[in-house]
């Protein structure tokens, strides 16, 4: 029987676009690890959205595991449930023809998804979720260092 990873992601960018920040928090058994990261340059929060799971599913160094992603953001919840197929099928474009929004995001987490039995689910931000608090935590920090070390 094998040990469910539990994964709960945040971004955040303030002002949105300007410089962002993304969160996750593992949890593999009693084993618990935070990740944070950021960017200092303008980006946007569905960007921010989209790396924290990306990362999180990139630090897993064994595959394929089942993995639960709690996210607060329907983008992400949606994007990779009901349109990254889709978008595949159609040379990263939409149904209008036009280009994917954040198609090197989307491909990078498609990718990322593929070793693993990924369950996604969404969580109301904040609303005391005390992992996802956590998660936005991080993305908090993940954009202050980044903005801090560009700074330096």
């Amino acid at each position: 029987m094998s040990t469910v990873v539990e994964i709960y992601t945040d971004g955040a960018c303030a002002p949105n676009p300007g410089p962002g920040g993304w969160g996750a928090v593992l949890r593999y058994g009693r084993a618990e690890k935070d990740l944070c990261g950021g960017e200092a340059t303008t980006t946007t929060n569905n960007r921010m959205e989209l790396m924290a799971p990306i990362r999180a599913l990139e630090s897993l160094n064994r595959a394929p595991l089942t993995v639960d992603v709690y996210t607060d953001s329907v983008y992400v919840r949606d994007g990779i449930t009901k349109w990254v197929s889709r978008w595949r099928a159609n040379g990263w474009q939409t149904s209008a023809r036009q280009p994917v929004k954040n198609v090197d995001l989307w491909q990078r987490l498609d990718e990322a998804v593929r070793r693993h039995e990924v369950r996604w689910h969404w969580v109301k931000g904040h609303a005391g979720h005390p992992e996802n608090e956590r998660a936005d935590q991080l993305a908090t920090r993940g954009l202050r260092e980044a903005v801090e070390a560009a700074k330096a």
